[in-house]
């Protein structure tokens, strides 16, 4: 999809599943399985892990990169991640992109279900940059949360995903909100995790959708769009709550498709006002 001088395609790396009861929060069962009827024997919900491929300009940016390929079997078992159709190089790869090619990666924060393809593991055994020849961009609030985060997503946080990045002096730091590149903007929020940054693209025609919000962690799944529906993972539930109710609304009012990282059946939405919030109005594939 042609979003602005940008195009924009939803890259799958993976599969996995998450337990249903902490994805919902505080929402009984008999209400989110009415809206994601996902579950397994283990009460995990099918899960897409996926990333954001942009082009345009001489640019070639992926956001996020779901698990990757250096898990163990234990934690592949646990997290239920399944390569077997999906992965981040193979997608790549079927729309003629090399990893060498990508100029600028954006994580949106640094657990492992975002972070985990920025490196692989190389001949050795060593974890190196995925994306060598990219300048790599993450909130420096979230890498000081990330160094020292709390006991409740400590388990999240695995240092291989981005010290490799570092090390070779590829990472930038980003200092808040703002643009980073012509028409793209990333804007912390802090409910999550620490500063973690949604990446907006914005489009200066008046043909076609008015942007794009890939809305990371904020809101996952399309079932996440009603207020409440908060993850248990949110390490201050409270404040995404007042961050959905601030974004939701100027996203429809903008004009922005909502993409969403996490939902295995659903790549984005436009939206309406429904009742005391919003719902989807008409699904989109990018």
């Amino acid at each position: 999809m042609q979003i602005g001088r940008y195009s924009v395609e939803i890259i799958e790396t993976c599969r996995f599943g998450l337990d249903g009861g902490a994805m919902f929060g505080v929402v009984p069962k008999n209400l989110w399985a009415k809206a994601y009827p996902h579950v397994d024997e283990q009460n995990r919900i099918a899960m897409s892990a996926r990333a954001l491929l942009i082009r345009g300009e001489g640019r070639t940016i992926v956001v996020d990169s779901g698990c990757g390929e250096k898990m163990g079997a234990k934690l592949e078992a646990i997290y239920a991640i399944d390569n077997s159709r999906f992965t981040l190089a193979g997608e790549l790869a079927m729309r003629g992109v090399s990893p060498l090619d990508v100029t600028h990666f954006i994580y949106t924060h640094l657990h492992f279900d975002h972070a985990g393809g920025s490196t692989r593991f190389d001949e050795s055994g060593h974890a190196v940059p995925t994306f060598p020849n990219a300048r790599h961009y993450v909130q420096r609030d979230h890498v000081r949360w990330a160094e020292n985060p709390t006991d409740k997503d400590r388990a999240s946080f695995m240092p291989e995903n981005w010290t490799p990045v570092a090390e070779r002096g590829l990472l930038e730091e980003v200092d808040g909100g703002g643009e980073i590149l012509p028409a793209i903007e990333v804007r912390p929020v802090h409910g999550h995790t620490r500063a973690m940054q949604m990446v907006i693209i914005h489009a200066e025609a008046a043909a076609g959708p008015a942007g794009l919000a890939y809305c990371a962690d904020l809101i996952p799944t399309s079932a996440h769009l009603p207020f409440p529906y908060v993850m248990g993972y949110d390490n201050f539930p409270l404040t995404t709550l007042e961050e959905k109710k601030a974004f939701i609304p100027e996203a429809f009012e903008r004009g922005w498709l909502l993409a969403f990282e996490h939902d295995a059946f659903a790549q984005a939405a436009r939206i309406a006002p429904h009742g005391k919030g919003f719902a989807i109005q008409e699904m989109v594939e990018l």
